[in-house]
Parts: C-alpha cells; sequence; structure tokens
C-alpha cells in the first residue's frame, strides 16, 4: 500500500518555467570576470548549490577566480530576472497538482540549488502560499544536492520517513538527491533542462512528460 506523506518538488524546470533563465544568468556572471562557458556546460550543473556549480566551471576552464563575488553577481541578475521578467510562470498545473496532491495526505515541499534570498523572491512571485507546507535552500544545510540534506532536514520538520517521501526534480542533481535520500519514489520530469535521454542513465524510478501524471502513481 502506497503511504506517500511528503512530495518534495524542484522550483526552475520543474515546477517553475525556465526558459534556460537559470543557465543564462548563471553565464551572465561568468561572463561578467571574462569567462564564456557553453550552454551544455552550465547543464551538466544545473541544480546544485550554485557556488558549487560556479566552482565545477571555473576547474573545468581551468580559470581562478573569486567564486563569491561571482555567485554574488548571479544572485543579483536572478534576482531582477524573478522579480521582472514576464515570462516567469508556474509549469501549466502545478498549484492544481500542489491542491491534488494535499487532498490525498500528501504535504509539498520545495528544495533548490538557489540560496535562500533567491527562493524567497520566486516564491512571492509564484504566490503559492498555502499550498506549501515547507521550503528549504542549498545555503540552509552543509551540502546540497546530490547529497542527502535538504531532504533529510524536510523530513526532520515535517515528521516523515524518507521512504514516505516523493522528489520531483528535472537534473541529475535532483535524482542523485532522491537516491542519497533513500526516497520511496523519485521522479525525473523530462520537460525542463534534460531531456529523458539524458535522465535515464541515472536510473529514476520513473520518468514523466507533464506534472499531472505523477497522481497515477501517489493514488
Amino acid at each position: 500500500m502506497k503511504d506517500f506523506r511528503l512530495a518534495v518538488f524542484d522550483l526552475a524546470g520543474t515546477t517553475v518555467v525556465d526558459t534556460n533563465t537559470v543557465g543564462s544568468c548563471l553565464q551572465q556572471a561568468l561572463s561578467n570576470v571574462g569567462l564564456e562557458v557553453s550552454v551544455e556546460d552550465v547543464n551538466k550543473v544545473m541544480g546544485i548549490q550554485k557556488p558549487v556549480a560556479i566552482q565545477a566551471l571555473l576547474n573545468q576552464y581551468g580559470v581562478e577566480g573569486d567564486v563569491a563575488e561571482i555567485h554574488d553577481d548571479f544572485r543579483d541578475i536572478m534576482i531582477r530576472t524573478y522579480k521582472t521578467s514576464a515570462a516567469i510562470t508556474e509549469i501549466p498545473g502545478a498549484s492544481k497538482l500542489f491542491a491534488e496532491l494535499n487532498q490525498l495526505g500528501i504535504r509539498i515541499a520545495v528544495d533548490t540549488g538557489f540560496d535562500r534570498e533567491i527562493t524567497d523572491v520566486l516564491l512571492d512571485r509564484m504566490q503559492w502560499g498555502e499550498l506549501l507546507s515547507d521550503s528549504i535552500t542549498s545555503d540552509e544545510v552543509a551540502q546540497g544536492r546530490p547529497h542527502a540534506d535538504m531532504i533529510v532536514q524536510l523530513c526532520r520538520r515535517t515528521g516523515v520517513q524518507p521512504h514516505q517521501v516523493i522528489k520531483i526534480g528535472d537534473t541529475p542533481a535532483d535524482i542523485q538527491e532522491g537516491q542519497s535520500a533513500q526516497v520511496g519514489l523519485n521522479v525525473g520530469v523530462t520537460y525542463g533542462t534534460h531531456t529523458r535521454e539524458q535522465l535515464l542513465p541515472f536510473g529514476p524510478d520513473k520518468l514523466i512528460d507533464s506534472l499531472d501524471e505523477l497522481l497515477e502513481f501517489c493514488s
């Protein structure tokens, strides 16, 4: 019998429309210090804690840089974008799905590779209000994705066990996070930064092409 009590959703690319917004903002912050990074390389570090992603890209390109300074610039660009861009909307059906899961007794939380400052701007824009039970950000734990820390902390705060958790995300780091936490159902979405073919090698339990498909695994 299914006993899911908590669904942990990623934000950008999973529940929030992301037409390469995060990637382009990260590219811009790196370009501002003279490093031109390809979209493909940026996608490889999507989903993980952003200072870690920046350091990984600097290492890959053999460039030294002030990670904190680059991250501050990235944060400023992201906040301006999330406050003003008309393109920032929820994935169609996200609010409806949250409400339906709540009716099934499954609470909703979000976790993210963003820090709290960016996340609060985005959540304020989404206006999900009481649909969400909790949120957690990568700067609030010792280690962000692909480690289990955010899900472990959410479990402690909501009083559920990892096997009662559904993890949903659009990146390999999301899938690896779910595996690290040993969640009950680890779901990848194919409409975000990575395709079905790119996510399959990471071993998700399920892959879905739209959010409404999640319900069939929960009820």
